[in-house]
């Protein structure tokens, strides 16, 4: 016995050191994933941040397209109402470069000086700098805000080997071209920085060729960056202390843009200075992109360093050592022990019993759940089609059954004419005339009772037709919201409900109309089921356009309200506060999975108890094409 239980002991330490190793490298995966993530974050944020800017350069270029000679006065009105100081922070400056040949520098000039539609003195002291020669001039004539980039006020960017590079490339290609790593005049602090322009054409103008583009070009609209200050807004504070960022410019995608990184190149490092100490990188913590910004690519490297977050703290390893010394020692002096070993391996075999029972319990629960969940789907889906049933059948009703009635009226009044038509006495001329007029009567009845049948039936085939299809076309948001309320007319009369509807005119949408039909009828019937319990009340439908592309949808309703514990799991599935009196806890899910995932917006829900509920629905007017995930 005393030989197994040392032979048990070592078997302990080997099986312990594996179990180290294993904790190890456990430790270091679960670092790489987290930082992975880390870095994809900080990848992804930055992608979308310069695609905002970038989409919104385009925004001023369209703004050209309607007129291709805005004033001063326009361009600073319009760039006010985007309100970039608060929504987009990490620019320097918005501009309008002006393409001015050489013959029109001086009356060109004269003009700036002389333009009062911003400053009643207008300009005196504007002067296009620096002095050069050339055939055509690129002068900064519009910037916004003007306070703090007094300097490029009127700058020459012809006479700038780098702002003329991009700007010759742009006008050729007809694209929106970024610089390369610049000081901006106007600022002191010598950040690097970078300007991203797009060309401006004359309206109607050829545009198929170079020559073409060149001959029709006006100018520029531009937007500076300083690029510390654009990466602020999108690395998280938190992030800093673990790791390094940098981003070098390795240039345009025409040259090749293979320039080798280096301090020449880099345009932002969040470690601070060039050269100041800096610790080494985790082995596997490492992770670049390639991103084309303007037509040239940047390189953008994360780094984790030995830190809070991606610290390789022994603390576990030391823990399973000792744990495992203990239990080898502990199994060999057992061993050594003839009953006490079999009191040991009776144990085991107790506890991997129970551990199986408990596996099959699980298991068995796991399915309960998946069919659970199944079954709960299906009848949402049965609810769903109930209510769409029920509607149809309610409102199609009465203009049936007014046409069945006026009809068997109408054949009534055509068998007594005939009877006194084929009687002795003939028929009278006043009789004739009752008769016709009943008949026209009649006739107009059927007619008004049949089309508002017909128009009910479009209504229903349309609102059918988008909820089983995923096609994506353009709609009008005021058609769909009325005709998903004419499916409901029956349920809202019924439970007393008064619905108010304010859709902006002419509010158009390239989405999923079918979603959209989805997410208002889950939303009526949450109002109807939970909101109103009954008791009736008034519903309102707002929605208009916003800035950036995007529609606002506002449902609301002035029920009951939610608690702030209800609002809180509003989102989660299977989650109702009426289980088993016909809320499946799926609804708002759906609506959720729908509106994020499907129609690429927002949802936001705000309610108080008593003071009823308000969804806000944030959609994009031109949905991004939806494809489902394989299941």
């Amino acid at each position: 016995m005393r030989k197994q239980g040392y032979i048990a002991f070592f078997v302990g330490l080997c099986l312990t050191a594996a179990l180290c190793l294993f904790v190890a490298n456990e430790q270091q995966r679960q670092r790489r994933d987290i930082f992975r993530r880390d870095a994809d974050k900080i990848i992804h944020a930055t992608e979308v941040r310069l695609r905002t800017y970038f989409d919104m350069l385009l925004a001023l270029r369209a703004m050209y397209a309607h007129d291709d000679n805005v004033g001063r006065d326009e361009f600073h009105r319009f760039v006010g109402a985007l309100d970039l100081a608060r929504r987009y922070p990490g620019f320097q400056a918005i501009q309008f470069v002006r393409a001015v040949p050489s013959l029109r520098l001086a009356a060109f000039a004269d003009t700036v000086r002389g333009d009062t539609s911003l400053e009643p003195q207008g300009y005196p002291q504007f002067r296009v700098h620096p002095a050069t020669l050339r055939d055509t001039h690129f002068v900064i004539e519009y910037t916004e805000p003007l306070a703090g980039n007094e300097n490029a006020f009127g700058l020459d960017l012809a006479a700038l080997a780098p702002h003329l590079r991009a700007l010759e490339l742009g006008r050729d290609d007809g694209v929106v071209v970024a610089t390369e790593r610049i000081t901006l005049v106007q600022d002191a602090s010598g950040q690097p920085g970078f300007v991203a322009r797009a060309p401006i054409y004359r309206n109607g103008a050829p545009l198929a060729t170079v020559d073409q583009r060149r001959a029709a070009l006006v100018g520029f609209v531009a937007i500076v960056f300083k690029v510390n200050t654009l990466m602020r807004e999108v690395l998280e504070p938190a992030l800093l202390p673990d790791l390094y960022v940098r981003i070098h410019d390795t240039g345009y995608l025409k040259d090749g843009a293979s320039q080798a990184p280096g301090a020449d190149n880099l345009l932002f490092d969040s470690g601070g200075r060039i050269g100041a100490a800096r610790l080494p990188a985790l082995p596997g913590l490492s992770a670049s992109a390639s991103l084309v910004v303007g037509e040239r690519r940047w390189l953008l490297r994360v780094d984790g360093h030995d830190g809070a977050r991606y610290s390789g703290v022994p603390t576990p390893v030391l823990l399973t050592a000792a744990a495992g010394l203990i239990i080898s020692a502990l199994v060999g002096a057992l061993l050594m022990a003839k009953q006490g070993l079999e009191r040991s391996l009776a144990e085991l075999a107790r506890q991997k019993d129970n551990a199986d029972a408990a596996h099959a319990d699980l298991s068995a629960a796991l399915a309960s759940l998946q069919l659970a969940q199944a079954n709960l789907i299906t009848s949402e889906k049965m609810a769903s089609l109930g209510a769409l049933v029920a509607g149809v059948a309610h409102e199609l009703n009465t203009p049936i059954g007014n046409s069945l009635l006026t009809a068997t009226a109408l054949g009534d009044r055509v068998a007594d004419f005939e009877r006194k038509l084929n009687g002795e006495g003939g028929v009278k001329r006043s009789a004739l005339v009752a008769h016709l007029a009943d008949a026209g009567k009649a006739c107009a009845i059927i007619a008004a009772s049949l089309a508002r049948a017909a128009d009910l039936i479009t209504s229903f085939k349309q609102v059918a037709v988008d909820q089983s299809s995923g096609q994506r076309r353009r709609f009008l948001l005021e058609e769909l919201v009325r005709d998903v309320l004419a499916t409901f007319a029956a349920q809202l009369r019924h439970a007393g409900c008064v619905v108010e509807v304010e859709v902006e005119q002419g509010l158009e949408l390239l989405s999923y109309p079918g979603s959209v039909s989805q997410v208002l009828s889950n939303l009526i019937n949450n109002a109807l089921l939970h909101g109103f319990d009954g008791s009736g009340g008034t519903v309102t439908i707002h929605a208009r356009r916003q800035g950036g592309g995007e529609a606002v949808l506002r449902f609301a309703d002035n029920g009951k309200g939610m608690s702030e514990r209800t609002l809180r799991q509003v989102f989660d599935p299977f989650f109702t506060t009426r289980l088993g009196q016909g809320g499946s806890g799926l609804g708002m899910h759906i609506v959720y999975n729908i509106v994020t995932n499907v129609l690429h917006g927002r949802i936001e829900v705000q309610s108080a108890p008593g003071q009823g509920t308000s969804v806000t629905l944030t959609l994009p007017l031109e949905a991004p094409v939806w494809e489902p995930s394989a299941s």
